[in-house]
């Protein structure tokens, strides 16, 4: 009877035991606050993860939204005016004085074709290429000029700015920087932003607007990352440095494909001078030969036939030789 007494009591208590072992050593231990903590943590995860890719779609739509503001302004400003297209060739012209400047050169043109003999059909077409095309040409060769100036001094006025952030300068110094110390048209561009901004215009908008003063897309590039930066934050010392390498690329590839299609661009040059060299030799050789193209009406029609085929050849062989990247 003893025995199995303690039999009884043994079982009890290691019952007792085995029970407070299970509900009342978590507690004790303190490995239910460590469990309860765990859970919270685990829960409070995704809530972060779900406000960082907020975050970042917001960043993101953002982005997308400044890049499709540029692209529609872009194309809505496609059609350049004759005044917009004056100020990019780096000329303080108004468009009244490009008019009679033009009126004056096809008059003169045309005065001398008719005195010289060219008869009529012959300097009426000398008098519009003279008026309408050479006024043109002028606009244009100016603006590849400014153009490549212009980035030629890009990449290091950008390494400027990074330097000028990272030394603490604000944005707006560092362009004023880049503006007093640039060689031209850099710094006449760089002083149009400065004098945007200060008249109340945001200054990613107004460096934005370098692209229409400039229509390259180095200069778009930057007026892009501006404008981005303004809107949505950043690093922007990382993100200029990372446009200087890309601008610097863009150069070393320009270069590249320029001596590369060299000896095509040498071929179409001398091609395309032969009929005028040959028309000139034989002129001095023997005049009376070659008069009849501009005596005779059916030589004029011919020779303004082969100009415009000539024209026409040219215009195609600068077009295989030229590429956009």
């Amino acid at each position: 009877m003893q025995m199995q007494t303690l039999a009884l009591a043994f079982l009890a208590a290691t019952t007792v035991g085995g029970l407070a072992w299970v509900f009342l050593y978590p507690y004790l231990s303190g490995e239910k606050k460590a469990e309860s903590r765990r859970a919270s943590v685990a829960r409070s995860e995704p809530a972060a993860a779900r406000h960082t890719e907020r975050s970042q779609r917001s960043r993101r739509e953002q982005v997308e939204g400044s890049l499709k503001e540029l692209e529609a302004r872009a194309k809505r400003d496609k059609k350049v005016p004759l005044s917009m297209r004056i100020a990019q060739a780096g000329l303080e012209w108004s468009d009244q004085k490009f008019w009679i400047i033009s009126g004056v050169l096809g008059l003169a043109g045309f005065g001398a074709a008719f005195l010289g003999g060219g008869g009529m059909l012959g300097a009426l077409g000398i008098g519009f290429a003279m008026g309408f095309g050479l006024p043109r040409w002028l606009l244009g060769f100016l603006k590849k000029r400014r153009e490549k100036a212009f980035l030629k001094a890009l990449p290091d006025a950008v390494d400027v700015i990074v330097r000028g952030i990272k030394a603490g300068l604000p944005l707006y110094e560092s362009i004023k920087v880049v503006a007093q110390d640039s060689p031209q048209p850099l710094r006449s561009e760089f002083l149009q932003i400065i004098e945007t901004q200060a008249i109340g215009m945001p200054l990613g908008e107004a460096c934005s607007r370098l692209y229409e003063r400039m229509p390259l897309p180095e200069a778009n590039f930057f007026g892009i990352v501006i404008a981005i930066q303004q809107k949505s934050g950043g690093n922007l010392s990382e993100a200029l440095g990372n446009l200087s390498k890309v601008l610097r690329d863009r150069k070393k590839m320009s270069e590249k494909i320029q001596a590369m299609s060299m000896e095509a661009k040498a071929s179409a040059g001398i091609i395309g001078s032969l009929p005028p060299v040959v028309m000139l030799l034989v002129f001095i050789t023997t005049p009376e030969y070659i008069a009849v193209l501009w005596t005779n009406p059916t030589g004029q029609l011919m020779l303004v036939g082969c100009a415009v085929w000539m024209t026409m050849g040219v215009l195609v062989m600068k077009k295989m030789i030229n590429f956009d990247f």
